[in-house]
């Protein structure tokens, strides 16, 4: 999910992230190519390159055009690189009529995908450095848990088809692997979490959120209470005020935190979110569904 970010680290070698990406997609796993929409495909990346122009894009949308500060060894190599880059599947959208210079489509998209087993014998989950993600795990036992993040989208790119294609890919990715809940951190551009304080509480409603899938921020955060005193935004303000990101998970039925974590180095203010699968909207899960893959994305 947006917000997502990560410590960089320099990478001597892909190492073991280029091994487990030329293994990908294993023997009965989920097709390559999960959607596409006219020149647009969305698909799991397979080789180490693939993934590097995944960084690239992230690079470019975090650092050169989102203000967030970037390491010595990121501005050296030009791409945000993380440590759960190595175990994580990483779904691409590339436009094939758009080539680089050396011949592959354009990656114009991109999210990270972190299934729970996998999370749980590498380095836990990415999101659980900022919210209570245990607490959740724990309150779950018997569901399947798949983090969402780094999701990012190039200029000229950032449409409604995009993200409605990036959502296919996600759900077909999720329903192969009997995916029960999303979860991630989703951002409002900024560190003052007052100037989004009543979009906050449109998202979390009126009512306290279900103590089944409340998630607080970890204590020893820079915390910041997403409570207004105003009156609540109407629906269209509220959407209007929405990055798109966040727009989309709220229309496909997502559960918000009520607290808001402030990340000073990326200059954002973090919410979780979490989207229980059973829970996402009929009229949405209509996109998604391998039935109209081929049908043409919503205007």
């Amino acid at each position: 999910m947006a917000g997502d970010k990560g410590n960089l680290t320099s990478m001597r070698s892909l190492g073991p992230m280029s091994r487990l990406a030329l293994e990908r997609p294993v023997p009965g796993g989920p097709p390559r190519i999960l959607a596409s929409a006219g020149t647009l495909e969305v698909r799991l990346a397979t080789t180490s390159e693939e993934i590097c122009r995944a960084q690239e894009l992230r690079y470019c949308v975090f650092f050169q055009e989102g203000g967030a500060v970037a390491d010595q060894a990121a501005r050296l190599i030009g791409r945000d690189v993380c440590r759960f880059d190595r175990v994580c599947d990483h779904l691409i959208v590339v436009d094939n009529s758009v080539a680089r210079l050396d011949g592959p489509p354009a990656v114009v998209g991109a999210y990270r995908l972190l299934r729970q087993e996998v999370a749980e014998v590498n380095y836990g989950f990415y999101s659980a450095r900022e919210f209570q993600v245990g607490s959740l795990i724990a309150r779950h036992p018997g569901r399947r848990f798949l983090e969402l993040g780094r999701s990012c989208v190039a200029r000229g790119y950032r449409s409604k088809r995009t993200i409605e294609l990036l959502w296919r890919g996600i759900w077909g990715y999720a329903s192969w692997h009997g995916v029960d809940a999303m979860f991630g951190c989703a951002s409002f551009p900024g560190v003052d979490a007052k100037a989004h304080a009543m979009t906050m509480r449109f998202l979390h409603g009126e009512d306290e959120i279900d103590a089944l899938w409340r998630v607080d921020a970890l204590a020893s955060h820079a915390v910041a209470d997403g409570r207004s005193e105003e009156a609540q935004l109407a629906p269209r303000e509220a959407l209007r005020a929405m990055p798109p990101l966040i727009k989309g998970y709220w229309r496909l039925g997502a559960k918000f935190s009520r607290d808001a974590v402030v990340d000073r180095r990326f200059g954002t203010t973090d919410l979780f979110v979490v989207l229980p699968t059973e829970e996402i909207k009929l009229r949405y899960l209509a996109y998604f569904a391998p039935e109209r893959e081929s049908a043409p994305l919503a205007a």
